[in-house]
C-alpha cells in the first residue's frame, strides 16, 4: 500500500463543531449589543483559526485589534465551556478511523483551531486513534504553512508524498499540496466541491469510507483531475 499515513482536519472534517463554535461567538456579541449571524454564515467564517472568525463576526465599525483580542478572549472562554455540547463526529467517521487503523494507517489530526482545544476534542470525541494532534499554537504557522503537517510526517518516519492529508476547505487542499501530501477534500464540510477543487483536490469523496477506495488505486473514488 502506497500510504502510510492520513492527516485529518478537524472541524468540518471529523467533527460538525459549527453550532457550538457558532453559540459561542453569538453569546458574545449579544452581551456587546452587536448582531448575531446565522449558522449558515458561520461556514465561511470557519478554517482559518478562531481569532479569525472573531474579527470576521465583528461589525466593521468595532473591528481593531485590541477590540479583536479583548473578543477573542471572551470567545474562548465561552467555547472552552461548551466545545463539545453539541459537537460530535459525522456519520461514518468512526468506521473510517477502524478501518485505517486495521490496514496499519497511522492518523494525525492538524486543525486551526488552538492546539489546547483541539487536544481536548479530540481526546473526548476520538479517544486513543490518534498518533499526533496539532493545533494552533505560533500564528505564523497556521494553515496552509505546511511546517506542522511535515513535521508529523517526520515524527512518524515517513515520506510526505507517503500521506494523504484530508480536509473541507481550501485551505487544507493548499495545505497538503504545499506539503507534497496527497490532498482529499470531503464534502460533508462546511465548503463547496467548487472551492475544493479550485485549491487543489485530488480527490473528492461525500462519504467517509470512500477514502478506502483513494488507498487502494484501482477502486479509487471521485477523481477531480
Amino acid at each position: 500500500m502506497k500510504f502510510k499515513g492520513v492527516i485529518f482536519d478537524l472541524d468540518g472534517t471529523l467533527v460538525n463543531s459549527l453550532e457550538d463554535i457558532a453559540d459561542a461567538m453569538n453569546s458574545v456579541l449579544q452581551n456587546l449589543n452587536y448582531p448575531t449571524h446565522s449558522y449558515e454564515t458561520y461556514q465561511y467564517f470557519i478554517g482559518s483559526g478562531l481569532r479569525n472568525l472573531v474579527s470576521k463576526s465583528l461589525p466593521e465599525t468595532n473591528n481593531d485589534e485590541k477590540h479583536i483580542d479583548s473578543c477573542y478572549q471572551l470567545m474562548i472562554e465561552e467555547y472552552s465551556n461548551n466545545c463539545t455540547r453539541k459537537t460530535k463526529a459525522y456519520d461514518g467517521i468512526i468506521e473510517l478511523l477502524d478501518q485505517l487503523i486495521s490496514n496499519n494507517i497511522k492518523l494525525s489530526v492538524f486543525s486551526n483551531k488552538s492546539d489546547e482545544l483541539t487536544k481536548k476534542i479530540t481526546a473526548d470525541l476520538f479517544p486513543g486513534y490518534f498518533d499526533n494532534i496539532v493545533g494552533l499554537s505560533v500564528e505564523a504557522l497556521k494553515k496552509p504553512n505546511p511546517s506542522e503537517a511535515i513535521e508529523i510526517s517526520k515524527r512518524q518516519g515517513f515520506k510526505t508524498e507517503e500521506i494523504i492529508f484530508v480536509g473541507d476547505s481550501g485551505i487544507d487542499m493548499q495545505t497538503a499540496a504545499n506539503a507534497n501530501m496527497l490532498a482529499v477534500g470531503v464534502l460533508w464540510g462546511y465548503r463547496p466541491e467548487e472551492e475544493l477543487i479550485a485549491t487543489g483536490a485530488k480527490y473528492v469523496i461525500s462519504n467517509p469510507l470512500d477514502l478506502m477506495k483513494v488507498l487502494q488505486p484501482d477502486n479509487a473514488a471521485i477523481l477531480t483531475q
